[in-house]
């Protein structure tokens, strides 16, 4: 798409706004530059600042496609966390990775749907400006966030790491100067759900200010154990051939976190701050549970073993959920999930006239372990043991620190920049005890034992830093045309350390009866160095961002703008898995080893978007539309690679640069307050993709070029009412919302489209009544959630060859929030 087509698609767009509120129209030569802000005016829209570009600037004159969330509509919606507030953004889809409460958030038709460690997600998550560098710890409790802005598209200066789909930057509240308040929240509602979060803000004298804040949430999960199974059929001899029953109904999927925040605010002059936090975070919710959803089809193994999916089609996939709860051989389920996370981060501004330098540091501790049955099923022999068809412990540590500085300038003249550089250095070890116990059905046990008593143990672990560099300048050209540009300059440098997968007793090289790792699974590659590899990948990328705005009418604001970005390319964390790289004499062959585990290129998305701002009716109406055209490349693609192991066809994840595609759409946001009190919201979004080429190295030749893309639903839209009933000292507000995301793949496989597993289409209602004093000093509010009790899935993905699972939303909620505010603190 060239300039000129650009700028003419930029014309007709302003063309069509200026058309559709023709009494704002006046000659755009008369424009005073200081229009470009729209005046909020009573009863009207409030201004919304955003920092889409670095610094301070208003929504409807950032030549940049965002949407933000600000603290009224997050109170309003009551959401769980943040994935819940994507269903205020056009084209933004949040769920969850199968067999996780993990992030799969995607924009714009690139997201991801593995839990694989060493795989940067292409829409990244940042917290008062550093990056969250796990999907496992991105789903964020909303409390005492100030804003959430979502930048679509690839950001390829300011917000250049990782963004081919876009970035989620969410802003939570800074302590205050001169205000001493509390305010709090306690929730109680269906599911055994109950949540209690508070925060307290205290001035220390006239230049300090602290705020803590602590959240605690704890239910019972809304799933229960009642997988069927069996009668089983084994092809060896084993204990539960033909056993059958189900589980014994009770709920699963309880959550069980603890959260907290403090901030000290240093203000010494009216120039100068320091923002100083410590994040901590406990989460010791129950293992994620699955539903088993194997087609009854001979292609599926475990349909052949009648593990499959035994429940009828018109049952509750919600009751038909099932967990082993394997305390042993390393699985520790019983203990549920464990995630610990601590983080210290530093955010320093400081004014010098001409602009401002602003320094972003942080320190970051991830530490994870998350047991889970990933079939849904748990078979039980006659003498009470459980049979893991295939449990496992995912376990990795991971240490992130980030430095970043920059430079906003403000010179009061017709031309402006913001530098800066950027590094993160990151270390993660990971490891995955599994038990296989399907293999003792299939192709009978071990000569030392049976697989469902012996942990198949996998572990590798990751060196990375990344380095870049930025520039982006803006020259107001007349008083109603800018121009931006930039550029950015990244380096990668990783070094992956990794052994093929063994038994425990194989850690230590040759085989040792007597060998056992602890109950962590810490048999990390840096303990146990027998038959560890190192692999290295580096990446030198430029990326870059151009943009041109033109205030049309003191109303109309439009703009273009192309844009690259990239994503690293990554290791992958199963490669090794079932040992398979192995010399005819058994030996391991590590070439072949290291040739598997090298890393994928950088993926690359070239951007092409314009849009129009617009305000009318006094500011009383807001319209937004933007139209995009994405080319990807080198798009890292997930494939399943069937291998034998034990004579038995089984399969291995491998990841490949083995894609280009192209997506397509339109954005549009509206905001409308017909009278006072009463607020309307509209969100659509619109996209449609294909692949250019898709043929995988392995099978080589496989062609998937005419499969849809995946995370890609090509309708979404949003309807939100507002309305405010005064009552004296106090107030009554009325909130509803109905949210539509069409079906979507989520995972593919490589058998037949007809195995593909999908996110069905859903329709979901929410509501909220609110009863508070006037001023906010305390309100309760009734929230109801999914009221038509739609059952949709959030996760969904095929093993090839073996089994497919699928995690479920949450049903209708009823719940009732308390909350009080004093002393004014937002």
């Amino acid at each position: 798409m060239s300039v000129a087509k650009l700028l003419g698609a930029v014309s007709i767009f302003a063309t069509m706004a200026s058309a559709a509120v023709p009494a704002l129209a006046q000659d755009a030569a008369a424009v005073d530059a200081s229009a470009a802000a729209p005046q909020e005016s009573a009863g009207g829209i409030a201004d919304i600042i955003v920092t889409a570009t670095r610094r301070d600037t208003d929504l409807q004159t950032t030549p940049i496609a965002v949407s933000v969330v600000d603290s009224s509509l997050i109170e309003q919606s009551s959401p769980r966390n943040i994935g819940d507030l994507s269903v205020f953004v056009p084209n933004f889809s949040a769920a969850t990775i199968t067999g996780f409460n993990a992030a799969s958030f995607s924009i714009r038709g690139v997201g991801q749907n593995t839990i694989i460690v060493y795989f940067e997600p292409p829409v990244a998550v940042l917290v008062d400006d550093f990056v969250v560098p796990s999907v496992q710890t991105q789903l964020l409790d909303t409390f005492d966030v100030a804003q959430v802005e979502v930048l679509r598209g690839p950001q390829g200066t300011l917000f250049g790491k990782n963004t081919t789909g876009g970035a989620v930057t969410v802003r939570t509240q800074r302590p205050e100067l001169g205000k001493l308040g509390v305010k709090g929240q306690i929730v109680a509602g269906r599911y055994g759900t109950y949540e209690a979060r508070g925060a307290v803000n205290v001035p220390i004298g006239d230049t300090l200010a602290f705020r803590g804040v602590i959240g605690m949430q704890k239910s019972d999960g809304y799933y229960r154990n009642g997988a069927c199974y069996g009668p089983v059929v084994a092809f060896a001899p084993s204990k539960f051939a033909g056993r059958q029953g189900c589980g014994d109904g009770r709920a699963l999927g309880g959550t069980d976190v603890w959260n907290a925040r403090v901030k000290l605010l240093w203000e010494p002059t009216s120039g100068i701050d320091a923002l100083l936090q410590y994040e901590h975070l406990r989460d010791r919710s129950d293992s994620i549970p699955t539903v088993n959803e194997t087609p009854n089809s001979p292609a599926f193994l475990f349909d052949t073993l009648n593990v499959g999916a035994a429940t009828g089609a018109g049952s509750d996939p919600l009751d038909n959920a099932g967990i082993t709860n394997r305390q042993d051989n390393l699985i520790k389920m019983g203990n549920g999930q464990r995630i610990n996370v601590d983080g210290v981060y530093l955010n320093v501004n400081i004014d010098v006239g001409p602009g401002t330098f602003t320094s972003v540091s942080g320190w970051r501790k991830q530490k994870s372990r998350l047991p889970n049955t990933y079939t849904g099923q748990a078979p039980v022999a006659a003498d009470g043991e459980v049979l893991s068809l295939f449990d496992a412990n995912r376990s990795d540590d991971r240490r992130t620190w980030q430095q970043e500085v920059r430079f906003a300038s403000d010179l009061g003249g017709s031309f402006d920049f913001v530098t800066g550089a950027f590094h993160q250095n990151d270390r993660t070890s990971f490891c995955v005890s599994q038990l296989l116990g399907f293999l003792d059905l299939a192709s009978g046990g071990l000569p030392f034992g049976p697989w469902n008593q012996n942990p198949y143990i996998l572990c590798n672990a990751q060196k990375a830093r990344s380095t870049a560099v930025f520039l982006e300048g803006t020259l107001k050209i007349t008083p109603t045309l800018t121009l931006t540009g930039g550029g950015r300059y990244t380096w990668e440098r990783k070094t992956w350390f990794g052994r093929q997968q063994v038994f425990q007793q194989q850690l230590n090289g040759g085989f040792d009866p007597t060998l056992r790792v602890n109950n962590t699974i810490d048999a990390n590659v840096f303990d146990f160095p027998a038959g560890v590899i190192q692999v290295k990948a580096r990446a030198n990328e430029p990326t870059w961002r151009a943009s041109l705005g033109w205030q049309a009418t003191d109303d109309v604001f439009a703009y273009a703008t192309y844009s690259r970005g990239f994503k690293g390319g990554g290791f992958n964390d199963q490669i090794g898995g079932f040992h398979p790289f192995v010399n005819a004499d058994g030996s391991d062959d590590n070439a072949a080893f290291a040739a598997a585990a090298s890393a994928t290129a950088p993926e690359k998305a070239d951007s092409y978007e314009v849009g129009v701002k617009t305000s009318a009716l006094n500011n009383r109406l807001r319209f937004n539309l933007t139209g995009f055209y994405v080319d990807y490349s080198n798009l890292q693609k997930q494939i399943v690679v069937p291998i034998t192991v034990g004579g038995q066809q089984n399969q291995v994840t491998r990841f490949f640069n083995a894609a280009s595609a192209n997506v397509k759409g339109i954005e549009m946001e509206a905001t409308l307050i017909p009278v006072d009190n009463f607020t309307l919201r509209g969100v659509l979004g619109y996209q449609k993709g294909k692949y250019n080429e898709y043929v995988t190295p392995i099978p080589a030749g496989y062609d998937l070029s005419s499969a849809p893309l995946d995370r890609l639903p090509k309708w979404q839209w949003t309807i939100d009412a507002s309305y405010e009933v005064p009552m004296g000292s106090h107030k009554l507000l009325f909130n509803g919302n109905v949210n539509y995301t069409a079906r979507n793949l989520f995972t593919q496989s490589i058998t037949s489209p007809d195995e593909n597993t999908y996110l069905n289409a859903r329709t979901l209602v929410n509501a909220s009544i609110t009863l508070a004093e006037a001023e906010d000093k305390y309100y309760v509010r009734a929230v109801g959630r999914n009221l038509t009790d739609e059952r949709y899935r959030t996760a969904s993905q095929v093993v090839g060859g073996l089994w497919s699972n699928s995690q479920y939303g949450l049903p209708r909620y009823y719940g009732l929030e308390l909350g009080v505010s004093f002393g004014g603190i937002r």
